[in-house]
């Protein structure tokens, strides 16, 4: 049989475009990186090898051509040659399809992709054969033999399609890569066949048309390889794919053979075969992803236990969080093992992160909890609770944990090295006994209120629980509740303390002083309401509450006649309220005060704060007239170079100064005398400073001598009496009948401006 011209121009044409193809994805192969490189590779492999074979078959053919008939064994030798050539290189190029990017990210994957399209080969081959066989002979004439190259490259062809089908469709987009490459990896499977028929059965025509066919598939491989996009990730996940891909090719296996059996047809081994591939194949998918899904499971249940340990634990020190520390208790407590729980609190931390930032914060906590690391017994639990608060859990008796918390005191009150320079925090700590508390909540709340106490007590100090500390906590919560509503129930008054002029014991002037009566509580001390008060939030509506009652009985003194003043305590929280200027105003002309009967006094303890600021709210108050107190001077922290920018117009000495005292006995007197002689000092820079001095606390006839021998004109204390009720200090007004019980404690030059005409101001002076 003589080939024609076209069709020996045409397969000499195929195969040089299918070498030139090949040499150009060689060539573009060598400039790719990674993954895609290898890839690539195999690609380029798998064409050389395709190419090669097309080739031996093209010469092979063509030196038959004159006698195609007579070269049966020759031609059966041939094919086979040419199925096993192109059924390598389609399984390099399938391997190359495989390892492309985001195909498959493990071999696991890669072998569930495997599997699947040879679920979707071995169905589609059985079809073919079905519909290819007796009786049915879809092809007629055409109805390939049982050839052993046919059947080779058909299940090469059908496993081409089907892997192409499955990594196609499982791909997200952009697929463009995989979808061009996995079609010219079908068409070189198609060429195969075509080949292997052509040379077994139809003839060269048939023959040279699948060799024709090769360029094409060639040129798709090429096409993709030269895509830039990035492959999407194909979803290759078990747990979301399921086995659902199966059902398909099952059904149309099941169809093709029962109408097979229905057209009275047999099975042969071909049949036999194909629907064991099938069965297999569909064994070890559902063997591997059963294999996969025990392997996700563990790594889940890993996880999980990552997770929950991570749940548990403090990010930034490595220690156990509040719940790994319940944890903990909560598996001790099932022990019955002795414990003890200490909290920790790091005293001014927060001026570390307000002066260095918190950069330099986190590495102060961190560096506390490597040291609590490193100075814990083995089995002790340490934990960061939040903030700047630890906890220790320590399987010990009291005394035991005693002495570790002594130790850390130390250990931790260290000073710590950092690039911003040494930076020294001290530590609180508070000690709780599992004896004390059988409950895991009451233990840490136990410790809490030892820690408390312990900040409470001077701070850098180890607590131990006492029951005690429950009783005072619910008198605190208690007192909290009542104040609140205290007003309104009338349940607070005030009372008077008179200042006097000394030695007349003449009342000039009083301060007001808060009391408070409970219907149930009894009495409650100042002590304790006033402190209680500043830090709930109370103290502005009771120092309101304060103000005005004592600015209407100052105008009811007034309006009997009495040359009286009021001094009225003041909290640094209310001073630094932007709106108490205007209080103070409004209840002075609500109640018709003239302003320099007035007197605010302002603890001593204030002007630790912010001097500036309190000088311009002083400077305010001073502003309406008021006159302005420092209270409790030589107990605090004020120097004399603030007591001179201090807008202030009294200066009161602190009872710790009044009470000591020295005797002396002047030459040529025979009377003993006592003297203080910081009150003497106190005077003499008083009066320098142009403020008047009042002394403080002069509890009895020789703290009175010596306010005396110093110089000071006014006392106030237990000598003169004890706060009284407003009608019992009218009573000791209208008692005093000297024109000298009128006075009123008068400054000399700096506030002058600020008294007012005071009618006994002159004779005042003069006592």
């Amino acid at each position: 049989m003589q080939l024609p011209s076209g069709v020996v121009v045409g397969a000499v044409a195929s195969g040089l475009a299918a070498i030139a193809g090949t040499s150009v994805l060689i060539f573009s192969t060598l400039r790719r990186t990674g993954d895609r490189r290898r890839a690539h590779l195999l690609l380029a492999s798998g064409v050389v090898l395709a190419t090669l074979t097309a080739v031996t078959g093209l010469v092979g053919i063509i030196g038959m051509a004159g006698h195609w008939s007579h070269h049966q064994h020759q031609r059966m030798t041939l094919a086979t040659v040419v199925a096993v050539g192109l059924a390598a290189s389609g399984l390099v190029l399938c391997a190359g399809l495989l390892r492309l990017p985001g195909v498959a990210r493990t071999r696991s994957a890669a072998l569930r992709l495997v599997l699947d399209g040879l679920v979707i080969g071995a169905a589609l081959w059985f079809v073919g054969w079905v519909l290819a066989a007796e009786p049915t002979r879809l092809l007629g004439d055409w109805t390939p033999r049982a050839c052993p190259a046919i059947l080779l490259a058909s299940a090469t062809a059908a496993g081409a399609i089907g892997l192409t089908f499955v990594v196609g469709v499982r791909s997200p987009r952009p697929r463009r890569e995989l979808v061009l490459i996995g079609s010219g990896v079908t068409l070189v499977g198609l060429a195969g066949l075509g080949l292997a028929v052509g040379i077994c059965q139809a003839g060269p025509v048939v023959a040279l048309t699948g060799a024709a066919v090769l360029p094409v598939g060639f040129l798709l491989i090429f096409l993709g390889g030269r895509t830039t996009e990035r492959a999407g990730e194909v979803d290759a996940d078990l747990i979301r794919n399921g086995t659902g891909y199966a059902f398909l090719p099952m059904l149309a296996m099941a169809v093709s053979a029962m109408y097979h059996l229905l057209r009275m047809g047999d099975f042969t081994v071909l049949g036999i075969v194909s629907g064991s591939v099938e069965g297999f194949a569909l064994v070890a998918r559902q063997s591997l992803a059963l294999r996969d899904v025990r392997a996700y499971a563990r790594r889940l249940a890993e996880r999980e236990a990552h997770f929950r340990e991570l749940a548990h634990t403090d990010p930034l020190t490595g220690l156990a969080n509040r719940r790994g520390l319940l944890r903990a208790l909560q598996q001790g407590s099932a022990s019955a093992a002795p414990c003890v729980l200490l909290g920790l609190d790091l005293d001014g931390f927060k001026n570390v992160n307000d002066l260095h930032g918190h950069d330099v914060g986190d590495a102060v906590l961190a560096e506390v909890a490597q040291r609590l690391r490193l100075n814990l017994r083995p089995g002790d639990l340490a934990a960061r609770l939040g903030g700047d608060e630890f906890a220790v859990l320590m399987w010990a008796r009291p005394p035991e944990a005693q002495r570790v918390a002594e130790r850390l005191l130390g250990i931790l009150g260290r000073p710590y090295d950092h690039p911003a320079g040494r930076i020294f925090v001290s530590v609180s700590v508070g000690v709780a006994a599992q004896s004390s508390a059988p409950e895991v909540e009451t233990l840490l709340r136990n410790a809490d209120l030892a820690l408390r106490y312990a900040k409470q007590r001077g701070k850098n100090r180890v607590e131990r629980y006492d029951v005690a500390y429950d009783h005072l906590l619910r008198r605190r919560t208690t007192l909290e509740h009542e104040m609140r509503g205290a007003i309104e129930r009338n349940e607070l008054h005030l009372v008077f303390q008179p200042v006097v002029a000394v030695p007349s014991v003449r009342p000039v002037g009083a301060e007001a002083l808060l009391r408070w009566y409970h219907p149930e509580l009894g009495s409650v001390r100042p002590d304790e309401f006033i402190p209680l008060a500043e830090e709930c939030g109370m103290i502005a509506p009771l120092g309101s509450w304060v103000l005005h009652q004592a600015c209407h009985q100052l105008s009811i003194w007034l309006a009997d006649g009495h040359d009286v003043w009021l001094s009225v305590n003041v909290s640094p929280r209310e001073l630094h309220a932007p709106e108490y200027v205007v209080q103070v105003a409004e209840a002075l002309r609500a109640h018709r005060v003239p302003p320099q009967r007035l007197v605010l006094e302002v603890t001593e303890h204030a002007v630790a704060t912010d001097l500036d600021e309190l000088i311009r709210r002083l400077a305010a108050l001073r502003a309406t007239g008021v006159r302005i107190a420092l209270d409790d001077f030589g107990a605090g922290y004020s120097s004399l170079g603030q007591l001179r920018k201090l807008p202030i117009d009294i200066l009161k000495i602190d009872h710790s100064l009044v009470a000591e005292q020295e005797p002396i006995r002047p030459p040529g007197e025979g009377e003993r005398r006592v003297f203080a002689p910081m009150v003497d000092v106190v005077m003499r820079l008083g009066h320098q400073l142009g403020l008047e001095v009042i002394a403080e606390g002069v509890t009895n006839p020789l703290e009175l001598a010596a306010v005396v021998e110093a110089g000071c004109r006014f006392g106030q204390g237990q000598l003169f009496g004890w706060g009284v009720p407003a009608e019992h200090l009218e009573a000791m007004l209208d008692a005093a009948t000297s024109p000298g019980a009128r006075a009123v404690p008068a400054p000399r030059n700096r506030s002058a401006q600020n008294l007012g005409s005071v009618d006994s101001s002159h004779e005042m002076r003069q006592a």
